[in-house]
């Protein structure tokens, strides 16, 4: 997993720049006697900007960035002129990015769409120059305000994918193969447990050039939510898909109860992933008769849209389709 693209998680020093510092002087020019203060105000120091690009689905452009440093203000000048800004550094991230400080875990924000920005660590403020502080009394003052400090702290950011479908199930339920079948992604496919140790996301196409984005999600096995398996790593990615596809194989020995496994591992990773849209298929469909699936029919869970479907025959899967769209579209 190590050599994997697929980055999801990101721990980095974040440091603002420092504020300019305000200028201390006075005007000098010929036949203006006592000209008074002219000192300009310092520069603001840079920021640290998060901004969404849907282009991005991976944190793997800022896997080796342990620190970032965005730029100092300059300083006021004479003339009332103003010290440049600090240049700001803006980190481009995937939709679904979610940043925390590092040592409280306070989420600081979230990036859902394109082109979205949010100030992650702000730079100090320029100081104020002598001009500011001249008054009827005090004619000639000869101070001005230093530049604000920058800010330095420690930021995870972590993703979630943005998917409209995510593909719940057992190590070899047949998430990869439904994808591969009905998308142009390509997982990696193999007749041994966890064969997918990372996401996939694949664009379907449907009826009328319409499409939807699915999610396949690494194998869930019981007590994930507990460490066991990949544990509670990649769960989180489901938290954004708007439908959760269970996806249970006809040769299970009992599907209602792999299928409530399932549910309950997300309920006790996050009892909120209930209210969410389910469907169930039931997948390898092609090893059965039409006598079989409608005594196991009897046996599935009740108040859940179910279908038996096939990847390798194309058994269902544009029912399939048919079945989420509408749900996507309720």
């Amino acid at each position: 997993m190590a050599d994997s693209n697929f980055i999801d998680y990101v721990k980095f020093c974040s440091r603002s720049g420092a504020g300019g510092s305000g200028s201390v002087h006075f005007r000098r020019e010929k036949h203006v006697p006592k000209g008074g203060p002219d000192g300009g105000d310092g520069g603001r120091g840079g920021h640290i900007i998060l901004r969404g690009n849907a282009q991005h689905w991976t944190l793997l452009h800022l896997k080796y960035k342990k620190h970032v440093i965005a730029e100092a203000g300059k300083g006021g000048e004479g003339g009332r002129r103003k010290g440049a800004d600090g240049k700001d550094i803006i980190l481009e991230v995937p939709l679904g990015t979610l940043a925390k400080d590092a040592e409280t875990k306070e989420v600081r924000c979230e990036i859902t769409e394109d082109g979205q920005e949010v100030v992650l660590t702000r730079g100090g403020r320029g100081g104020l120059g002598n001009d500011h502080f001249k008054s009827a009394t005090n004619q000639a003052p000869h101070y001005a305000q230093p530049g604000e400090e920058g800010v330095e702290e420690w930021i995870i950011l972590e993703l979630k994918l943005l998917a409209d479908v995510g593909l719940v199930g057992f190590p070899n339920a047949g998430k990869s193969t439904l994808l591969s079948s009905i998308s142009a992604a390509k997982p990696e496919i193999g007749d041994y447990p966890f064969t997918t140790l990372v996401p996939n996301l694949g664009v379907v196409g449907y009826r009328d050039d319409k499409s939807f984005v699915m999610a396949d999600i690494p194998g869930i096995i019981e007590g994930a939510a507990e460490g066991r398996g990949l544990g509670i790593r990649f769960l989180r990615h489901i938290e954004r898909n708007s439908i959760l596809l269970f996806m249970v194989p006809a040769d299970a020995d009992n599907i209602k109860k792999e299928y409530d496994i399932l549910l309950n591992e997300l309920k006790k990773y996050n009892p909120e992933l209930l209210d969410k849209k389910r469907l169930l298929a039931i997948s390898k469909a092609d090893m059965l008769d039409e006598e079989l699936i409608e005594e196991m029919k009897k046996e599935l869970p009740e108040n859940v849209p179910s279908l038996f479907i096939s990847s390798v025959s194309q058994h269902n899967l544009d029912k399939l389709k048919d079945l989420i769209w509408q749900a996507i579209m309720e």
